[in-house]
């Protein structure tokens, strides 16, 4: 797989297909921080401060530079993205192996849920992941997101601590997944 584009899906209903590539040199990063906003605005309504629901776009600008930026689009619509690193530099005391790698701002815009797109995104970072050389991914989401911890651990994703950012307003569960060597030697 090229790291900057990874082709195109087959047509999301009847929309037509969404392309997913790199994030390149002028792709606007307002517009990625909308798109954040926008998919995280429901845990925001429930009293879930996730980061991404409130970030600056300089924050954006930050967060997609410490690892590899994927966006999916739909014709010129931002409609998903995620954000990978391999390995990810944890803050001491965070529950991870040394070599894993993460994945941050996964987003699918509220309009695109339910057909497939985030777990085409969730794919795509864990094949990145294991491209960049780590056997194992590490993810952390609200520990009162049931539903989203329950998609993920339907994707063979296990609790193995917990953490607390102070960018947050809850207690996280920390998430890994064994990748079993899946894109070694590409």
């Amino acid at each position: 797989m090229s790291r900057s584009s990874v082709g195109t899906s087959t047509p999301l209903g009847s929309r037509g297909p969404v392309a997913v590539r790199s994030f390149a040199e002028g792709d606007s990063v307002a517009d990625l921080t909308r798109l954040l906003h926008r998919a995280y605005s429901d845990h925001a309504a429930e009293g879930r401060v996730f980061f991404a629901s409130y970030q600056s776009v300089q924050d954006t600008a930050y967060r997609l530079g410490q690892g590899e930026c994927w966006v999916a689009l739909q014709g010129n619509e931002l409609v998903g993205t995620v954000t990978v690193a391999a390995p990810y530099e944890a803050p001491e005391g965070y529950p991870s192996g040394a070599d894993a790698g993460s994945f941050w701002q996964l987003a699918v815009d509220p309009s695109y849920r339910g057909t497939g797109l985030g777990q085409r995104l969730l794919c795509l970072a864990e094949e990145r992941i294991a491209a960049l050389g780590s056997d194992e991914v590490v993810i952390d989401t609200s520990l009162e997101a049931a539903e989203l911890i329950g998609w993920y651990r339907r994707r063979g994703y296990v609790p193995v601590g917990t953490w607390r950012w102070d960018v947050t307003n809850y207690d996280s569960v920390v998430l890994r997944k064994g990748l079993a060597s899946a894109g070694r030697g590409r």
